[in-house]
């Protein structure tokens, strides 16, 4: 497993953005939220904590698993309800993760708290609890009244420090431990659907914005980067087919690239791989491509966990060749993914399905059960890191910011 590999062949990589850098959240203004440290411990902020640390641990964690539990381990499910004990029974089968959707939120902080916290059926290894939480087009969770894409893109950049460190603390006080919230693509194509949810229209201006949104939610939560390679240079919705673009390696380099660089050398968590091809690098949707996984490990040096869009997708694009979801799965963990997230068409025996199919493929040898132990690790080295953050979360009326 390569957790230390940064940044090499990073010189293929145009970032005409030297003056980006990573903001620190709890420096920026955040609302009427404060961090408080647990007496029991030092002050302990995701960011100061690196997955590196528990890669040891989680390795022998995942060694000692059968086959079943790693394949468990890298799967994100979901269903829908509010009803915390029937949301921690589906999570008793020893699900990684679990992404919570509108039909999961409830009315109120105290009952949506509740609800994650039912969530965690082993508090000693707690599951990765994620949300959407982009803010403006994509918003789950009530009370997200902060800036989002459409205005940020044309704003200074620390003002999206401040709406990001506000939005982390939200999701991070109810609760959600993951964030799937910052859009790296970007588009100057007010007609693309993902213009909207773009935080800038060029590259460097873009990058900017994916940095400071970074710098200021890995203070509170695992942060995430989407929809890799770049949405914007692809026409077309991802939610209904699979878009595609002809741009070139170079040319990506020097465009669709720079926001995700700027990501990762923020502090990036997670990596999602988005159901779009680029077609003179590789046919296959990026989400399925031991190419681009190769290229985000290698070049841009990311190591944290790389998760799958919603591979429900994939069946809405209609093309037969993705017509099997488990099928889907299996060929999203094999070409690098260490979590596969499903949606769209899921149901309570749509999670177990995906791990007998991961289990049986590791059987038969068409996963390589190295992969799979890779994949795991790094998974079980997030929640490590995330359960070993010591922040709180309390509402005040008028807290200073802490330098």
């Amino acid at each position: 497993m390569r957790v230390n590999s940064r940044h090499r062949g990073r010189a293929a990589v145009v970032l005409a953005v030297a003056a980006v850098v990573g903001l620190c959240a709890s420096s920026a203004a955040s609302a009427s939220i404060m961090a408080t440290t647990a007496p029991r411990t030092p002050a302990a902020t995701l960011s100061s904590i690196g997955a590196e640390r528990f890669v040891d641990r989680a390795t022998a964690l995942v060694k000692a698993m059968p086959v079943p539990e790693q394949a468990s381990t890298v799967v994100m499910g979901h269903v829908v309800g509010t009803d915390p004990g029937a949301l921690r029974a589906y999570m008793e089968s020893g699900l990684g993760g679990f992404i919570l959707m509108g039909a999961n939120i409830p009315a109120s902080e105290a009952e949506l708290q509740a609800l994650t916290a039912a969530l965690t059926v082993d508090p000693t290894l707690p599951p990765l609890i994620a949300v959407d939480q982009e803010g403006g087009l994509v918003s789950r969770l009530n009370g997200d009244d902060h800036a989002a894409s459409t205005s940020l893109k044309g704003l200074p950049v620390s003002e999206t420090s401040a709406a990001f460190a506000a939005r982390g603390s939200l999701v991070a006080r109810a609760g959600i431990t993951v964030n799937f919230g910052t859009v790296a693509d970007y588009t100057a194509d007010p007609g693309s659907f993902i213009h909207g949810r773009a935080l800038g229209t060029d590259p460097a201006g873009a990058a900017e914005r994916v940095a400071a949104a970074t710098g200021a939610q890995e203070q509170f939560l695992a942060s995430t980067l989407k929809h890799f390679p770049g949405h914007g240079a692809a026409p077309g919705d991802s939610h209904h087919a699979i878009p595609s673009t002809t741009m070139g390696l170079e040319e990506w380099r020097a465009t669709a690239a720079v926001p995700f660089a700027a990501g990762i050398d923020a502090g990036a968590s997670l990596l999602m791989y988005g159901h779009l091809a680029y077609t003179a690098v590789d046919t296959l949707p990026a989400s399925l491509s031991p190419t681009w996984h190769e290229i985000a490990r290698d070049e841009l040096g990311f190591t944290g966990v790389a998760v799958t869009d919603d591979l429900g997708m994939l069946l809405s694009s209609g093309d037969p060749a993705y017509a099997d979801p488990v099928a889907n799965g299996v060929a999203a963990i094999a070409a690098g993914n260490d979590l596969v997230l499903m949606v769209a068409g899921s149901d309570a025996q749509t999670a177990g399905s995906m791990v007998h199919g991961i289990t049986a493929a590791v059987e038969t040898g068409t996963l390589s059960p190295e992969r799979l132990e890779e994949a795991a690790t790094r998974v079980v080295a997030l929640r490590l890191q995330l359960s070993a953050a010591t922040a709180s979360w309390t509402v005040c009326d008028d807290c200073d910011p802490v330098d």
